[in-house]
């Protein structure tokens, strides 16, 4: 029906319109967000050799305490520190994470136009594949259709940006250089970790603002077990339960977690960065479930092949309308745009990673310092804030959620807790092999209330071989405790090993772990939530 000259015509928002319109695929960009991957792990692998003496001449420099020959007490720069010929005592560049976070946003910030080209070229400037390009948000799904329309409202869906979306992908960039920083802070000054722990709350400032702004949730949903919303009152909501300025203390000691749980278990040759590769790649795996792909962006280049095999018109057509999905965004635009901002961020970490593994797999010579630790913890926080999945992600940690609460007795002052808490070196044997490592315990007359509530805890954790105790042959009094970490508790149950080998057993727990996790989200999420768990994060 015709418009009238002069009438008033009401416009729905650009959002709205582009949804409508069946939205772009993801495609081609997750295509080069692929190539930005492997980019990322080619430069990051050449860089760190090529930096690395530098590294060593500005003074960043350690040496590895699980390799023969190390001594606390050497003199960082006495003659026998400088022997490279003894592992122990060899310089190794630190700080190489700081080459992997730079690569990573830098490469980040080049991709930024692409998942708005759509909004930012004129139409004049598209080919069928470059409007093919998906914008966050949903926007604009194909400006050429949309210029050969007559619909009033087209200019106004053609004049539309994602303004919001975009300053949440600058304020995720923001977020990562700050973090960067401190953690290069971190390594250059060595900050007490009573110093550290705010560090992840300063640099997740930007997300929580970006969050606010764009108005975002601050609900939770409760799980309809042990009559949980009957006690918070939230049955008629379905369960939904509304925090408030609470959900943004929650999402700031989110960031907090991510970075500090996988630093905490620091210093055996590679088990920070396959702890990280192997959460990004759980992520990505998620993400994947709730994206749409399409091989509509390549069939213009079909024109090209030969005569003989070039597809006819109908085999084009019926390509142009097949899409692949698994089907876990269930419709829902939203949904998948979230899970596609995931996966841009989450695959050139995988290069990254990869890149300094290299390296840092046993023997390392490099190591990646906090930096490292401090980038990627915050690159996780990003996405699942930002993603709207943070119950999701908290399930990728699982293993690092049972080291923290497993080291509780330990980082809570309940029993001694070593600065070093690490495996040590078999240096008696000679195999190379990693040991238990071993905190003390007072004798029972000096024990407070507290120390003595930690020794009850490792009498319980004795019974479920947890701990290995050492006890006094005269009295029979506790007079150690392996430390309370899960490296140590992987050695504990399987034996003493070297660290290539304990890296293995780490990364074959963090794989169950997301197994597990997956089980939960999906399978008993459904049960628990009552409904489709696929649409609750």
């Amino acid at each position: 029906m015709a418009t009238p000259a002069g009438a008033a015509v009401a416009c729905p928002p650009a959002s709205l319109v582009g949804q409508a319109r069946g939205g772009a695929e993801p495609t081609l960009t997750v295509l080069v967000s692929v190539a930005i991957s492997y980019f990322a792990y080619r430069a990051v692998y050449s860089l760190v050799p090529a930096l690395a003496n530098d590294l060593v001449a500005k003074g960043l420099r350690g040496r590895d305490m699980l390799k023969p020959g190390f001594k606390r007490d050497d003199d960082d720069d006495g003659p026998a520190a400088a022997d490279d010929s003894i592992p122990g005592r060899k310089h190794l560049p630190e700080a190489t994470g700081v080459i992997g976070a730079a690569v990573y946003i830098l490469l980040l910030s080049l991709f930024a136009p692409l998942p708005y080209l759509s909004s930012l070229l004129p139409a004049s400037l598209l080919t069928p594949t470059l409007s093919s390009f998906p914008t966050l948000n949903g926007t604009i799904s194909s400006m050429s259709a949309f210029q050969a329309s007559d619909d009033p409202c087209a200019a106004s869906v053609l004049l539309a940006f994602p303004h919001h979306s975009f300053a949440t992908y600058l304020a995720s960039l923001l977020s990562l250089l700050i973090a960067t920083f401190l953690g290069f802070c971190d390594d250059v000054f060595d900050i007490r970790w009573r110093f550290k722990l705010p560090i992840p709350v300063i640099a997740s400032v930007p997300l929580l603002v970006t969050y606010a702004a764009g108005h975002g949730v601050t609900d939770i949903v409760l799980p309809n077990l042990f009559r949980i919303r009957e006690l918070f009152q939230v049955v008629h909501t379905n369960g939904v339960f509304h925090l408030g300025p609470l959900y943004y203390v929650y999402m700031s000691m989110l960031s907090t977690f991510c970075t500090n749980s996988i630093n905490i278990l620091a210093g055996v040759n590679g088990v920070e960065v396959t702890q990280g590769l192997l959460i990004a790649l759980s992520i990505i795996v998620n993400d994947l479930l709730y994206l749409t792909f399409s091989p509509t962006p390549f069939l213009p280049l079909l024109a090209y092949l030969p005569e003989p095999v070039r597809p006819s018109r109908e085999t084009l057509a019926a390509l142009a309308d097949k899409t692949y999905s698994l089907g876990y965004a269930h419709g829902s635009q939203e949904l998948a745009d979230r899970h596609l901002f995931s996966l841009y961020f989450m695959l050139p970490l995988v290069g990254v990673c990869l890149g300094l593994l290299r390296h840092n797999w046993y023997p390392a010579n490099a190591f990646i310092g906090d930096t490292f630790c401090y980038f990627s913890g915050m690159a996780f926080a990003v996405v699942g804030i930002l993603g709207h999945f943070s119950k999701t992600l908290l399930l990728f940690f699982l293993p690092q959620i049972f080291n923290f609460l497993y080291s509780v007795p330990q980082l809570f002052g309940l029993v001694p807790c070593p600065r070093h808490r690490l495996p040590r070196l078999d240096a008696q044997n000679g195999t190379g092999n990693l040991v238990n490592s071993w905190a003390p315990i007072l004798p029972r007359s000096q024990r407070t209330a507290r120390h003595k509530l930690g020794v009850l805890i490792l009498r319980i954790f004795e019974t479920f071989r947890l701990v290995r105790l050492e006890r006094d042959p005269g009295t029979n009094e506790i007079s150690a405790t392996t430390n309370l970490t899960i490296l140590n508790l992987l050695l504990l149950w399987g034996g003493s090993v070297r660290e290539d080998a304990l890296t293995r057993r780490m990364g074959y727990v963090q794989v169950a772990g997301s197994l597990v996790a997956f089980g939960i989200r999906y399978g008993l999420g459904a049960w628990a939530y009552g409904g489709r768990a696929a649409g609750r994060e």
